[in-house]
């Protein structure tokens, strides 16, 4: 990936809202071209969508926990995100390598939710269960490194200045 489009990707999973002039603004390129290479990488599945980061404080879900999944019966079909598809509790499923077969991070109001949304994954993908209980998150949703330390900077009557 060229380096503008790793500095356009950078600037937008800092900040998914940035206009297309601020974008230019940043990676130094003009509005249509910027256009031009945001469609690109659209069009490309570099860049899947666009989201609101939300507080799950504020939604009343504060208990995050990583649940790690192992089937009772290794031999019977590998269709547990299927079966697990329908617990809105379950915000993602990652399949891992290692003992267990999927880590489920879930989100729930308290203590006695997550024991009933265990129970019910337990119940519904015929697996056991090893919960572990997020203290704290001092941060997550970081900008990914896309390649060399990409610089956002500007043109400037031919040359190419730092921000500043």
């Amino acid at each position: 990936m060229e380096e503008i489009d790793q500095a356009i990707v950078v600037a937008l999973t800092t900040d998914g809202r940035l206009s297309y002039t601020d974008l230019a603004e940043k990676v130094g390129l003009s509005v249509s071209a910027v256009h031009q290479r945001v469609r690109r990488l659209e069009q490309r599945g570099v860049i899947k969508g666009y989201a609101a980061r939300v507080s799950f404080e504020a939604l009343d879900l504060p208990l995050t926990a990583f649940v790690a999944i192992r089937p009772f019966d290794p031999s019977q079909p590998d269709d547990a995100p299927e079966r697990l598809a329908h617990l809105p509790e379950i915000d993602s499923c990652y399949s891992v390598a290692g003992e267990d077969f999927y880590l489920l991070l879930v989100r729930v109001a308290g203590p006695a939710d997550l024991e009933r949304v265990l129970q019910e994954i337990r119940t519904s993908a015929n697996v056991t269960t090893r919960t572990t209980v997020v203290l704290s998150t001092p941060y997550e949703h970081r900008p990914p490194k896309v390649g060399p330390d990409v610089p956002t900077h500007r043109h400037r009557g031919g040359t190419t200045e730092p921000p500043g």
